[in-house]
């Protein structure tokens, strides 16, 4: 199961419900959660927010659930 789907169901969301927290519809949710369609940078920062969690985690570069400290996050010059 991925990660996406994982904290939607720990949640006891449907899709119906993130897809309209994304602003897009249940069908391009499901797609993204299902992973047949590529997930934007947008899409990952809302759905981190959303989860309060970061975006390594849901794409797995990390197994830390936890957001990242605002001092170490990317700030742009």
């Amino acid at each position: 199961m991925n990660r996406i789907k994982e904290l939607r169901e720990d949640k006891d969301l449907y899709q119906k419900d993130i897809a309209k927290i994304l602003g897009v519809s249940e069908r391009v949710y499901s797609y993204i959660e299902t992973g047949q369609t590529a997930l934007t940078q947008e899409i990952l920062e809302k759905l981190a927010d959303f989860y309060n969690t970061n975006v390594d985690y849901l794409i797995y570069r990390t197994d830390k659930r936890e957001p990242l400290p605002k001092s170490i996050m990317y700030e742009p010059k």
